[in-house]
């Protein structure tokens, strides 16, 4: 935790520490005014996390895949449309990158390009997620994950311009898969010229 001198921590309380860590803290702040107010706020820390965009430039192709995720389920999303994803566990994010791109889809990764650190929920959740893009050949197979997780993955390969109106459509809601989407468009990973 970062030393601010606009911030005293009074009370820390564990909530729950079962899946992940959810702690209640009560701290002072110092507002823009020089008044101290005291603040309450909950926190849910799952560590730091790596996402990855696996381009095929020649062929113009994305790989994604198509994984239940229960916190979504219950908002009303019946499956997700994801990027490869995955918590350090005590890796860099090199290297838990690779992992899950293993994992999760079945590629060998080789050398991989970190574009992006944000925090994706800042508000409530710890997490600072590191954004990677990397080249695949072709992908492994149609169905990765690790099963003793509880992971059932579908690889779906995609173009970029239809992964794109995936999108607008809706059928991909998820912010870091979108993020990544739209950098390989803005930026230009493709090489498309116009």
């Amino acid at each position: 935790m970062r030393n601010s001198k606009r911030v005293r921590i009074r009370e820390v309380n564990t909530l729950s520490d079962d899946w992940y860590l959810l702690r209640k803290t009560t701290f002072d702040y110092l507002m823009g005014d020089g008044s101290w107010k005291t603040v309450t706020r909950e926190t849910y820390d799952r560590g730091n996390g790596a996402t990855i965009l696996l381009v095929n430039r020649e062929r113009g192709t994305v790989l994604l895949t198509r994984q239940f995720r229960f916190p979504a389920y219950v908002n009303g999303l019946a499956d997700g449309m994801l990027i490869c994803a995955g918590l350090l566990d005590n890796q860099s994010p090199e290297e838990a990158i690779r992992r899950e791109a293993e994992e999760e889809l079945g590629v060998k990764v080789g050398e991989v390009h970190k574009v992006l650190e944000t925090y994706m929920s800042p508000g409530s959740v710890t997490e600072k997620l590191l954004f990677f893009v990397a080249d695949y050949d072709s992908p492994a197979g149609e169905v990765a994950g690790n099963s003793e997780e509880g992971e059932d993955i579908e690889v779906v390969e995609l173009g970029l311009d239809e992964a794109l109106d995936w999108i607008d459509n809706g059928r991909i809601q998820d912010a870091k898969t979108i993020i990544l989407l739209l950098l390989a468009q803005t930026k230009n990973w493709f090489g498309r010229s116009g």
